[in-house]
């Protein structure tokens, strides 16, 4: 049957091409993929050799090699998966409106880790007007993502009306513009809003990271998954000096930290604390 597969398939794709694809991304973005994801990569890729003109996956890895930079951006965008929605996971978003409102009288700093199509730090900053009374709340949100086309469409800030339906009306006529004439069924978020959030791209793996300010609290949900252990305590253990001391760090429902247990120590649901908050020892 995977024969048959394969022939139907418009380019040749070997358990070679898969492999060298595999090693590719695992040592620029850490992204572990499994046997499982080899007709994803397939159908992700092909569509980029469509669009480069290239005739085999060796050609096209080939051209990515050689050091076409733009090429090498949307090699990574295509492999990058980006799932998202409005106060995903909400009662991440009740505890972290309860956590703003004890830290209302100081400038406060939270990180989307992995912000793709923007609906994290958005709901991040609506909770923030929402616990601290107005747009005025001195709260920045830093969005970051490896994906660079994500974080157009995030800084563009206009989705599908459907897309809302999370949100209340009071927050759709607060928190979005909704679109009239050509742009009837879209909504753009609000400038006020839009303000409160800096989009950058960052690579978790790179050595370095450009967030320097200490953080109030960090949103890394459902990034982990696709990392290998090593690369999750890695990036955990290089958080850990930029998250203050009495700081949350969220991750994802199907993410458990055990392996980082110096590091971090369960507060709630998928909530996490330093291991020395509160006088632990």
């Amino acid at each position: 049957m995977a024969e048959a597969g394969a022939l139907q398939r418009e380019f040749a794709f070997s358990h070679r091409d898969f492999e060298e694809v595999r090693k590719m991304i695992y040592d620029h973005a850490g992204i572990a993929l499994s046997d499982a994801k080899e007709d994803m990569v397939y159908s992700r890729l092909a569509r980029r050799l469509r669009a480069t003109g290239q005739r085999s996956f060796q050609d096209y890895l080939a051209l990515i090699r050689t050091g076409h930079a733009d090429e090498w951006e949307a090699f990574v965008n295509s492999l990058t998966t980006n799932l998202t929605d409005f106060f995903r996971e909400a009662h991440h978003f009740h505890i972290l409106k309860d956590f703003l409102k004890t830290r209302r009288d100081r400038p406060i700093t939270i990180w989307s880790s992995a912000s793709s199509t923007g609906e994290e730090p958005y709901s991040i900053a609506m909770t923030a007007v929402e616990a601290l009374g107005g747009f005025d709340a001195p709260v920045e949100v830093l969005a970051s993502d490896l994906d660079t086309s994500v974080l157009k469409k995030a800084a563009d800030g206009i989705y599908p009306l459907e897309r809302l339906n999370k949100l209340s009306q009071v927050q759709q006529r607060q928190f979005f513009h909704k679109g009239t004439g050509d742009r009837t069924g879209m909504a753009k978020v609000k400038p006020e809003l839009r303000a409160m959030v800096k989009f950058f791209r960052l690579n978790l793996l790179d050595g370095v990271w450009s967030i320097r300010q200490p953080l109030d609290a960090i949103f890394c949900r459902n990034v982990m998954i696709y990392f290998d252990k090593p690369t999750q305590y890695a990036i955990l253990k290089k958080m850990k000096p930029l998250l203050k001391p009495d700081g949350l760090l969220f991750v994802g429902h199907s993410e458990a930290l055990y392996h980082a247990t110096d590091l971090f120590r369960l507060r709630g649901q998928t909530v996490y604390e330093h291991v020395e908050a509160r006088g632990a020892k």
